[in-house]
């Protein structure tokens, strides 16, 4: 069904630049944290880039607890619901998801396709994202209503999105990806490029990375389907410590290494293995064509 050009959420969505869809076949690849990164790479790329991230893994929510902000409710003001912005002082990273909504932390969410749908369409068309140059949205593992109903309600904007589909180079893992990439050519969705995530493992001593696991299956995936390869990330203890670490990291002032006011989290971030490997990742935006 095609959506009006004049809805709330059309009207949202021409103050949007580029729509970044980050997916995987399977859960457990990592695509969370890998929006994460991505949303962090973007923020830190330029002084004046903006950047929201909008998470709509309904039912296991996480990008409030990697962004460190966890807890935090949402306002209501006359222009709609404002994000929370991770960044507090500069206002540049926006965050929107239903773990801001839920009473307790631990609150299960049971709904059904129709509510889903609401909640996808009050966050594109009710929350105050004002003038972004990228938003990031985090879907839920494999491909469902969820996708769906996100593609309709961006249909305004289809000449803005693209996706990036988050794999691990175990044969399993690309099944499922290949999966996910023909859903993104049986909905004409463009694919940015395929990220393979826990290539190897980072030691924490030394910094030399191991295969424990196979590895360059995202790579040779890519190759064979004619799609960019972005990267490959293996696990870092340092980055999994970190957005694990949740509040506590985030860091407006709350270490003495980290100058009050500013956002400690990315900081912390920029120091890890993982944000110099996906530095390169992000560099395949700078060539995207302007908004039309």
């Amino acid at each position: 069904m095609a959506v009006s050009q004049d809805t709330p959420i059309s009207r949202r969505l021409s103050h949007i630049k580029h729509i970044i869809i980050v997916c995987s076949g399977k859960g457990g690849v990592g695509k969370s944290s890998v929006a994460t990164q991505l949303a962090l790479s973007l923020y830190t790329s330029s002084p004046n880039v903006r950047v929201g991230i909008l998470d709509i893994d309904l039912t296991g929510p996480s990008i409030p607890r990697m962004l460190g902000v966890d807890g935090h409710g949402v306002h209501q003001s006359s222009d709609g619901w404002v994000p929370v912005y991770a960044d507090a002082s500069d206002a540049r990273l926006a965050c929107m998801s239903v773990g801001f909504l839920l009473k307790k932390k631990s609150d299960s969410v049971v709904w059904r396709g129709p509510k889903k749908n609401a909640m996808i369409r009050q966050f594109l068309g009710d929350v105050r994202w004002g003038e972004l140059d990228y938003l990031v949205i985090d879907t839920p593992p494999g491909t469902s209503d969820e996708h769906l109903s996100l593609l309709e309600h961006l249909s305004p904007a289809r000449d803005r999105i693209s996706a990036v589909i988050v794999t691990t180079p175990q044969a399993v893992a690309l099944i499922d990806a290949m999966k996910c990439l023909s859903f993104t050519r049986a909905v004409n969705l463009p694919v940015l490029g395929i990220v393979e995530n826990m290539s190897g493992y980072v030691c924490p001593c030394c910094g030399e990375v191991s295969n424990v696991f196979s590895t360059g299956g995202g790579q040779e995936m890519a190759r064979k389907e004619g799609v960019p390869f972005l990267g490959a990330l293996p696990v870092d203890t340092e980055l999994v410590a970190l957005l694990d670490a949740g509040e506590a990291m985030r860091g407006e002032g709350s270490g003495s290494e980290i100058p009050d006011g500013e956002f400690g989290l990315v900081k912390r971030y920029q120091g890890t293995p993982s944000a110099r490997l996906f530095g390169n990742v992000v560099n395949v935006w700078e060539d995207l064509p302007p908004r039309s």
